[in-house]
């Protein structure tokens, strides 16, 4: 299985980052062969619809599962929509969260988890 986990760095002994849409890279590791691939969030960025970037992102990769600390209410029904299983982590380092999703030590999201953001758009007079 591949799976997504949210990281600040790149590589397994990484710092977890408890941030989906945000996060600064996706690990993306094959559970069975313990391959991984650290890929920088090309969302991070976004002034609006990080979450739902990151979900597109994610999924196009091949992710079938995505570990992270909190889900925006966009990200969530995205990731529901693509029938992406979501977990909730808080474990230390990308290599602590990965054993504890392979020890089913983590809890399955089922509802945002974090609040929704708008983007920075420009104010209309009105």
């Amino acid at each position: 299985m591949k799976i997504a986990i949210t990281a600040s760095a790149e590589g397994l002994e990484a710092p977890f980052e408890p941030r989906f849409g945000r996060c600064s890279y996706f690990v993306f590791i094959e559970t069975e062969k313990r391959e991984w691939e650290a890929v920088p969030n090309p969302a991070v960025s976004a002034s609006g619809g990080a979450g739902t970037q990151a979900v597109q992102f994610v999924i196009g990769k091949g992710a079938q599962a995505v570990v992270s600390g909190r889900y925006g209410p966009n990200a969530l029904a995205a990731l529901q929509a693509g029938d992406v299983p979501m977990y909730i982590a808080n474990q230390a380092s990308v290599n602590d969260v990965l054993e504890a999703f392979l020890n089913d030590d983590l809890e399955q999201a089922a509802s945002a988890s974090a609040p929704g953001h708008k983007g920075r758009g420009h104010r209309h007079a009105g």
